[in-house]
């Protein structure tokens, strides 16, 4: 996804230097925030809104009782992930379905915003949602307009009403007739688009709005316009009431600051985004999952979330004094294996460690290989599982027929296990860090 690329990788910048720290000052924290809110304002968000996000994400990263098992550069990106999905709307916001049918969304927006298409789009969505749709023709100015959607209709295989260049408010009132009598459930009015926004567009649709008491006014709004988009959103806003935001244009470069303004701007929710030029592009928009690709984190949220519930307090604990002494056992690392087969497929896991996905091959993570490791440790007696050093040619022979694998498997398992012990050796700062730095599973 082009959007937001650049605001991803400067924020994730900023994160690096904060999670490579191992105790964060208040001092460093501000200067991470003055930080991000640059990166903001460069990827075109509104002054006022970085300004405002900034401070709860200060407030609370300062304040906060930074999680014992984490890390507080990762408990700082919690929070701004957080702050980011409760910016751009916290959840997905449905589409209102009429008591009785048909249910009248009013299509606005400006020309060249893709507000047509997105009729046809959102017809095609609502199909595959066994909703029976009817698009309505009521921009009679635009030369072509009618035809226009006559065409976007007809390449959804959606019938569209028109009554050619007559009063948009009689066209809008008789489809709804028309949708009752014919059993259409959902009706989706294209209107006039200007190039900018001014009183007779508004009078229009102010009109059309008071005659067709539509149960969602939907505004289109074009992602690459930055800062404009978010300006037309409010005009519209103020003068129409709309009900949800569509953003379209997400896949272009764009810097994306619409997306992140334009709730907290018009108290509005988007709704959806037009994520390419095909009629079945179009995603309900999941702030949660936006969240996730401006940071470039894959979903690492729900990573930290698994580590946290599958590993246990006190054997880290235990690990982490076994790691200090350097007494680290085979014993421990079968226990390591256990934790790590509970957090589930192996494979996922590493997709959600940001910017791992493309650096570990997958024979790397090969959970046969684990399982297999499993059971060499598991065929050794208790004393070679405390000592590895008296693990010679005879005794791996003996593992090897007990847990049906070869020797030259023995030999990896054990290879393998000298290499953890130097890595932790290696390593003594961050807990995740300690269980997930870079191992060859």
């Amino acid at each position: 996804m082009g959007m937001f690329s650049g605001l991803g990788e400067k924020l994730n910048h900023i994160f690096s230097k904060l999670t490579k720290r191992g105790k964060l000052t208040e001092l460093e924290i501000k200067q991470a925030m003055r930080e991000i809110r640059v990166a903001l304002l460069e990827a075109d968000v509104n002054f006022m809104v970085a300004k405002d996000f900034i401070a709860k994400v200060t407030e609370k990263a300062v304040g906060e009782q930074i999680l014992s098992s984490l890390t507080p550069g990762q408990q700082v990106i919690k929070i701004v992930n957080e702050e980011l999905i409760a910016l751009m709307g916290s959840t997905n916001a449905k589409l209102e379905v009429a008591s009785n049918p048909p249910t009248v969304i009013l299509m606005c927006g400006l020309q060249g915003a893709g507000k047509t298409t997105m009729c046809g789009k959102l017809g095609m969505f609502l199909r595959k949602q066994g909703k029976k749709p009817l698009l309505v023709a009521c921009d009679i100015y635009r030369p072509a307009a009618i035809k226009q959607l006559q065409t976007v209709g007809k390449s959804v295989n959606i019938d569209v009403f028109e009554k050619g260049q007559v009063s948009p408010v009689k066209i809008a009132t008789d489809a709804i007739a028309h949708a009752k009598k014919m059993g259409f459930d959902t009706v989706i009015v294209d209107t006039a688009g200007r190039l900018h926004v001014d009183d007779e567009l508004m009078n229009e649709l102010v009109e059309i709005k008071k005659a067709i008491s539509p149960n969602e006014i939907l505004l289109t709004i074009d992602a690459m316009t930055g800062q404009d988009a978010v300006n037309v959103a409010n005009e519209f806003n103020s003068r129409l009431e709309i009900t949800g935001t569509i953003l379209t244009k997400l896949d272009g470069d764009t810097r994306g600051g619409a997306a992140l303004s334009v709730k907290a701007v018009t108290g509005k929710p988007i709704k959806f985004c037009g994520v390419g030029e095909k009629m079945g592009d179009l995603e309900p928009f999941h702030p949660d999952r936006m969240a996730s690709r401006i940071l470039g984190m894959g979903d690492v949220l729900t990573l930290i979330e698994k580590a946290q519930e599958n590993f246990d307090e006190q054997e880290m604990k235990k690990m982490e004094e076994k790691m200090r002494k350097n007494a680290f056992t085979l014993e421990d690392f079968l226990i390591q294996f256990e934790q790590i087969s509970k957090m589930g497929n192996l494979a996922d896991l590493v997709s959600m460690i940001p910017g791992m996905g493309a650096k570990i091959k997958a024979t790397d993570i090969d959970e046969a290989r684990i399982k297999k490791f499993k059971a060499i440790i598991q065929s050794m007696t208790v004393e070679e599982r405390q000592d590895a050093d008296i693990i010679k040619a005879g005794r791996r022979k003996r593992i090897a027929a007990g847990s049906g694998t070869t020797i030259q498997d023995v030999n990896a398992l054990l290879k393998q296990f000298e290499q953890t012990k130097l890595m932790m050796k290696n390593m003594n700062n961050g807990k995740l860090k300690r269980m997930f730095g870079g191992r060859g599973f």
